[in-house]
């Protein structure tokens, strides 16, 4: 069985082939640069380059894999959530493939596909498990009995950890995204020398705010005029990040412990934040728990993650039909 994933959803445009054992054929990943002079990703230009783009990656994926159309078994596509005018780029492609070919069309949740990312490398993952969803647009803890059947636990009642991260690196002009030079700068600093607020950790429910943190970062750089020339740049980017991996940290870990859940998914883009990773590995060392995240690459927006939740889909015979249509709805 080979499964070709498509994802349109933000600005890249991806398109991979993924058997029915998680084995990655190919996954061709064309990142728009077009949005970087300002400073996000502006959704009509989006929309423009996917449709530039979709056809030439989606051959380049077919080339690399050494595959026919004929041998593909069926097609997984990203409808949900994300821009819209992007993800219609995508459904709207993968439905003329999907009749033209007779082959059966799958729509896959944008969240659920970063989930997914981690059986594509990690084969020993177990039901049930919780994971934790943090992207640009996207913080979510939601617990898993199976692939088709889950709880949503707690989710960002504002800002997404990512978007707090890409907005605070536009304000310090950074290039975008925010999130990885963040990071890289925060290696740097001293974690402990700013006291920024630990929004919502305290509270009894697993949702989670980072608006405040937000203002209150921005508020920071305008009140000491910080720029990326001062040597308080560092401290600064260390405490932010540190504020926000330490909910993150502490709302999930509860979460776990409340569940009585010994496996643990990481997944999304933020994902790939090395202050994230290593405290869930430094407590799955001291602990009895499993944890699991992609490689840095897999964490990013990309169509071998679609595949991937397209093989549950296709084992369970989940097909879609020629009316599926893109939203932009948030959530799993």
């Amino acid at each position: 069985m080979k499964i070709l994933g498509i994802e349109t959803s933000c600005d890249d445009t991806s398109a991979a082939i993924v058997n029915e054992k998680f084995h990655i054929y190919s996954n061709i990943i064309s990142s728009q640069k077009i949005h970087n002079k300002f400073g996000g990703v502006v959704p009509e230009l989006a929309s423009r380059e996917h449709i530039r783009g979709i056809l030439p990656i989606v051959k380049l994926a077919l080339s690399a894999a050494k595959l026919d159309l004929s041998e593909i078994d069926a097609i997984a596509v990203s409808v949900r959530p994300g821009l819209i005018g992007s993800l219609l780029v995508g459904v709207s492609f993968a439905k003329s493939l999907a009749y033209c070919l007779e082959k059966p069309l799958i729509s896959v949740n944008h969240i659920l596909g970063h989930i997914c990312a981690n059986f594509l490398e990690h084969r020993d993952i177990e039901f049930p498990f919780i994971s934790l969803i943090v992207s640009g647009g996207h913080t979510e803890l939601v617990k898993f009995q199976d692939i088709d059947n889950f709880e949503i636990l707690g989710r960002t009642v504002d800002d997404a950890a990512g978007e707090a991260f890409d907005k605070i690196g536009k304000i310090l002009n950074l290039p975008f995204p925010g999130g990885p030079e963040i990071d890289r700068i925060a290696k740097m600093g001293d974690k402990n020398s700013i006291k920024f607020p630990l929004p919502m950790i305290n509270k009894p429910n697993y949702d989670f705010s980072f608006s405040g943190l937000k203002t209150a970062a921005a508020l920071y750089i305008q009140k000491n005029n910080l720029n990326l020339n001062s040597r308080k740049i560092y401290d600064f980017a260390a405490s932010f990040q540190h504020a926000i991996v330490k909910v993150l940290f502490k709302k999930t870990i509860k979460a776990i412990q409340e569940n009585g859940i010994k496996t643990f998914l990481l997944a999304g883009g933020v994902a790939a934040n090395s202050k994230l990773r290593n405290i869930f590995e430094n407590y799955s060392n001291e602990h009895n728990l499993k944890v699991f995240f992609p490689t840095k690459k897999l964490c990013t927006d990309n169509a071998a993650m679609i595949a991937a939740a397209g093989i549950f889909k296709y084992q369970k015979k989940q097909f879609a039909d020629l009316k599926l249509n893109a939203s932009s709805q948030k959530g799993l």
